[in-house]
């Protein structure tokens, strides 16, 4: 890229002196504003450049360095109206001005006036070199892009998120938990940048306040944050801190009760030398997405990931590749809570112009999907960046400087997302988990299992101080779910989400039980076939939790008790519910448990849990027990 801002540089310098105008005021005034430009006061070169057009409304030259000013300010509207000027006053013209044109039209949606310059610039410059004839494509499918899209508009309405979340500053970069009920986000003030909170109550945003002295500091930035669904772990970054390893880093800090812990750096493997910055985190913890301008992408800026590994160690980070990332820029990616759908902003997809917003989608292979934009008018010719996604899907929140309603240069916004740009249905399970008989919080581990492929969702612990747990689960799979703390019997749940319409988050009080003779658990992750007794293979997770049990506490004996339903004959079922409690009986003594402690028991259609009459009763009775015999 270059050359081509070597390109605006000559416009302004070295093509200075390629045209004179006969007119003495006129060419003063040029002189003068070439002065400032070489110290790069812009102003006053405007101020000059303007004055030597008014006295020759035919100075080509002036014009044009009127065009590139402004379009190095971005002020494109500005930009084009002085190179339009440049090519009327004079039929000899620099090719590449009717590239600019193209560019600063293209950046103000006039699609149609940007296509045929650009379409000018191909015809009139034969001997562009690759790179502006690379860029010049890329434009033209911009403009055919754009030019069809806005003929299709989806319904965008953005609501203000209200004076209690935004300022009078810049409020920027929402992240939010999976329950919607805490945001974090960036926010300058007097110039230092830190992060914000604010929770809801009665559907109803409380004052943001600082987050955390722990995380924000008094001389550095910190910003462009990614939060866990469960608001636990808070990855952001930290520019210029004396601990950086470059001009930015990525940091992490644990919550700790209800406040936050020291940032930690991620250290070299994920940061370096050069600019590390937006992570975002996938929703099971594994996966940190982020940005970076370090050698070996595609483009200036790329989309990088690591993988966490079972010691806690983050990967060799790995460009996400031409799938996602374009010779041109990719920024602010936000993996959504169905640990699919990845939104973020680009340059190099076709789209309106500047960055757009874009979305693709891992399949089953892990693979991402080519890029879809979001359409218009949720893209349109100005930058979009940063969106996040409700864990819901059905709202996005982003930054804007949109002025109606507004109450500072850049506020927060959300709207509803269209049908057709949604991620994948997920629900997620929250709760808190206390003593049984005392209420006490507890410290346990929740561990949440995908038994389509045996794989973790959720493994972490709450704190003695709050005791609170959320844990996001995609539609699609039957969920294990168990809690245990030290000296408690475990708690197992388990959660069948097979349709879209199975998305309605559960919260639970969980009341953990201390081991004692006569105490028993439902076992609800354990399986058989219909009228079978062979162990299924995802029934693994919970008997390795009952394992764990037993070898932590080795004077304890339990029974293992087989239930069935009433339907069928009577004696099979209770040959069937002996057999069963035996498979369990079996595989624990072949894993290492000590058959003396353990005893098995058929009770077939006994001591029924719920109603035989329906199918969701009959479901709950069939089931397998542990009894405690022995502490």
């Amino acid at each position: 890229m270059r050359k081509y801002f070597i390109f605006l540089f000559c416009i302004l310098t070295c093509s200075a002196i390629a045209q004179n105008s006969p007119n003495k005021k006129a060419q003063e005034s040029f002189e003068d504003a070439q002065q400032y430009l070489r110290q790069n006061i812009y102003d006053e070169g405007i101020k000059y450049l303007d004055e030597a057009v008014k006295a020759d409304p035919k100075f080509q030259m002036a014009y044009i360095q009127l065009g590139d000013i402004y379009r190095r300010q971005k002020i494109h509207g500005q930009a084009k109206e002085n190179y339009r000027k440049a090519i009327n006053s004079n039929a000899t013209i620099d090719p590449r001005i009717y590239y600019v044109l193209g560019e600063s039209e293209l950046l103000t949606g006039d699609y149609a006036q940007a296509k045929a310059n650009f379409i000018s610039f191909q015809q009139k410059n034969v001997g562009a070199d690759e790179e502006f004839i690379n860029r010049t494509k890329k434009y033209l499918l911009d403009c055919d892009f754009a030019i069809t899209a806005i003929k299709s508009p989806t319904k965008y309405e953005p609501i203000n998120m209200g004076f209690y979340i935004n300022s009078a500053n810049r409020d920027y970069f929402p992240a939010l938990t999976a329950d919607g009920q805490t945001i974090i986000f960036s926010r300058v003030v007097e110039g230092n940048e830190d992060l914000y909170t604010s929770t809801q109550k009665n559907k109803e945003w409380l004052p943001a306040q600082p987050l955390s002295n722990k995380i924000n500091t008094p001389n550095y930035n910190e910003g462009a944050q990614s939060i866990s669904p469960d608001g636990k772990y808070l990855f952001f970054t930290g520019c210029n801190r004396p601990d950086g390893l470059g001009r930015c880093d990525i940091y992490v800090s644990r919550k700790e009760g209800i406040d936050w812990g020291k940032a930690i750096n991620l250290g070299k493997t994920i940061n370096s030398e050069y600019w590390e910055s937006q992570p975002s985190i996938s929703p099971d913890g594994s996966t940190l997405y982020f940005v970076s301008n370090r050698p070996g992408g595609i483009g200036s800026y790329d989309i990088w990931k690591s993988t966490l590994t079972d010691d806690g160690q983050w990967t060799t980070p790995v460009n996400l590749g031409s799938k996602i990332n374009t010779p041109y820029d990719e920024n602010t990616p936000f993996i959504h809570a169905d640990g699919k759908t990845l939104y973020f902003a680009s340059n190099g997809w076709p789209g309106f112009g500047d960055k757009d917003i874009f979305f693709s989608r891992l399949d089953d292979q892990a693979q991402f999907s080519i890029p879809t934009n979001l359409g218009y008018p949720i893209n349109t010719f100005n930058e979009e960046v940063g969106l996040i996604v409700t864990a819901d899907g059905t709202e996005g929140l982003f930054s804007s400087n949109i002025k109606n309603g507004g109450f500072g240069d850049l506020d927060i916004y959300h709207f509803k997302l269209p049908e057709k740009v949604k991620p994948l249905p997920v629900t997620y399970v929250k709760g808190i988990v206390k003593d049984k008989d005392t209420k006490e919080l507890l410290e346990a581990n929740v561990l949440v299992i995908d038994l389509k492929n045996n794989s973790p969702v959720f493994n972490d612990y709450t704190s003695a101080a709050t005791g609170d747990f959320m844990a996001v689960m995609p539609i699609g799979s039957n969920y294990s779910f168990n809690v245990d703390a030290d000296g408690y019997l475990f708690n197992s749940q388990y959660f069948e989400l097979k349709k879209a319409e199975d998305n309605k988050p559960y919260e639970f009080e969980i009341l953990l039980e201390k081991i004692k003779v006569g105490s028993n658990v439902t076992l609800k992750n354990i399986f058989f076939d219909t009228n079978k007794y062979e162990l299924l293979p995802t029934s693994m997770v919970e008997l390795n939790i009952l394992i764990e049990l037993l070898k932590t506490n080795a004077n304890v004996g339990i029974e293992i008790q087989g239930y069935t339903d009433n339907v069928g004959d009577v004696k099979l079922n209770q040959k069937l519910s002996e057999n069963r409690a035996k498979s369990v009986y079996d595989f624990l003594i072949n894993n290492g448990i000590d058959k003396q402690r353990l005893t098995f028991k058929g009770y077939g259609e006994t001591n029924p849990k719920s109603d035989n009459a329906t199918e969701e009763g009959r479901k709950n009775n069939r089931r397998t027990e542990f009894l405690i015999t022995k502490i």
